[in-house]
């Protein structure tokens, strides 16, 4: 019986294994330091920036909101998308269904995941109860945070999530 034995056409040698070796390591660090830079560079996933005020806060929003469960009011907020802005409405109402007047009024659309995109809008009043403000161009999802005070003090506050085309 004849066998036969085939050679490598070129021998593995010191200096290859390092090269490869070298290659290897070097892709690997390659792709870390991309990673690490859309890590850095990208959503942080940072909600708050200080749990320790946040918790301290807490007991005062639901007193907060407590009394504001008791006045019964009746606030409906409406977002419109329309040419190259985004237009805010509010209506506000005490108990008996009567307009609120002599309140200062705030919106703000804000984004679920990026606190960059947030867009403040401006609101006045129209009419008693009733203020309107426009914003840029938006779509997609959003918060629409709506906050009613006099003299300083917040007496209502709502966040409710809409979708802009």
């Amino acid at each position: 019986m004849n066998f036969h034995v085939a050679k490598c056409p070129r021998p593995v040698t010191g200096r290859m294994v390092l090269i490869c070796l070298i290659a290897f390591f070097g892709v690997v660090s390659l792709v870390n330091a991309i990673m690490i830079r859309f890590a850095v560079t990208t959503f942080g996933g940072v909600e708050t920036s200080s749990s320790y005020q946040a918790g301290l806060a807490f007991g005062r929003e639901a007193a907060a909101a407590r009394a504001q469960d008791e006045r019964h009011w009746q606030v409906q907020g409406r977002v419109l998308p329309a040419a190259g802005a985004t237009t805010v409405e509010i209506d506000a109402r005490d108990a008996a269904g009567q307009p609120l007047a002599g309140l200062e009024a705030s919106a703000h659309l804000a984004h679920p995941t990026d606190r960059r995109a947030d867009q403040m809008v401006r609101l006045s009043e129209a009419v008693a109860g009733q203020f309107r403000g426009t914003a840029g161009a938006l779509s997609g999802q959003w918060d629409l945070v709506i906050e009613l005070s006099r003299d300083g003090t917040r007496l209502f506050r709502s966040r409710n999530r809409v979708i802009l085309p």
